[in-house]
């Protein structure tokens, strides 16, 4: 009877001593380019505060509104933090390559998200391929025959020289540049007001020479239709295609204001790639990029109307 107590005891304790630790909690830095005004980065915020409080890991948000230096300092400071991991978009193309050396070196994964730069050695990238995105915008209106040799585009962005639409703007003029289609960028802020005031000034002095529009950003492409009624434009009267993360958006597809929206899958960016940096920092590599994107159009836009309104 002893001997089996013993044997009993004895295997309680070998089951104890099996039983795994819980996880300690990380600390993950989620760093933006973009603005908190910026309604499509609100989408990109909950899905990092969704990954936060599934995971029980911490998340330390900022967004540097355009601000190069200002993010540029923001990684060095996750990396002086010894941040479990990073994920950072790319405010300018060649920006952030000597701090990814750095990130790399101190052997904290630093994941790009939103806005790729090849240039820099990340350890993998979550979100759409915008020279890709800009080919598929400037050929659908060509496919459609919404523009032809001869026509002008207007493309309004937020922040002008950012990565981005930069790489947009190598995009469209691939398609553009032989077939002879000129366009003009213009800056538009990140302010919501001044976007709309100063996409409604460019109309009411060019609207004559204005066949087709790229809004190559979310705030401008959500301003569309806010900016017709101003200046007295009907729904489709002139052709609109670009960015569509926000419902800003996907109503004014719905309605006619703009025949396509781009579709980056915002929230799951997010989570992605801070799942990505937590894997890479338990020492799983990540070998390979996620890209996400759709192109919609009025049939499929409810689809990305209920996503974004959460229903």
């Amino acid at each position: 009877m002893l001997t089996r107590l013993r044997l009993v005891l004895y295997g309680l304790l070998v089951a104890l001593t099996v039983i795994p630790a819980a996880a300690q909690a990380k600390t993950f830095y989620w760093i933006s380019h973009g603005g908190p005004a910026d309604p499509v980065w609100t989408y990109f915020l909950a899905g990092a505060k969704q990954w936060a409080k599934d995971t029980g890991n911490t998340v330390n948000t900022s967004f540097h509104n355009g601000d190069v230096a200002s993010q540029q300092e923001a990684v060095r400071a996750a990396l002086s933090a010894k941040a479990d991991g990073i994920v950072t978009t790319s405010p300018d193309p060649g920006s952030l390559v000597e701090i990814v050396k750095e990130a790399r070196a101190a052997n904290i994964p630093i994941i790009n998200f939103n806005t790729p730069d090849p240039k820099a050695n990340f350890n993998a990238y979550v979100g759409g391929d915008n020279v890709t995105f800009g080919k598929h915008w400037a050929q659908y209106l060509v496919d459609k025959g919404l523009v032809k040799k001869g026509d002008f585009v207007w493309m309004p962005v937020e922040v002008p020289g950012a990565t981005y639409g930069v790489q947009e703007e190598e995009g469209i003029k691939s398609v553009f540049g032989p077939l002879g289609i000129t366009y003009e960028v213009t800056e538009a802020t990140l302010d919501q007001a001044e976007v709309i005031n100063r996409m409604v000034d460019y109309l009411t002095a060019h609207k004559g020479k204005v066949n087709a529009i790229i809004g190559l950003g979310d705030l401008v492409t959500g301003s569309i239709k806010r900016v017709f009624d101003q200046v007295g434009i009907k729904p489709g009267e002139i052709p609109v295609v670009g960015w569509g993360n926000s419902l800003d958006t996907t109503q004014e597809v719905l309605n006619g204001y703009v025949n396509a929206g781009q579709w980056q899958d915002p929230q799951a960016t997010s989570y992605v790639a801070l799942s990505l940096a937590n894997m890479a920092a338990s020492g799983i590599p990540p070998g390979f990029n996620v890209i996400t994107g759709a192109l919609y159009e009025k049939d499929t836009a409810g689809i990305y109307d209920k996503i974004l309104s959460g229903k």
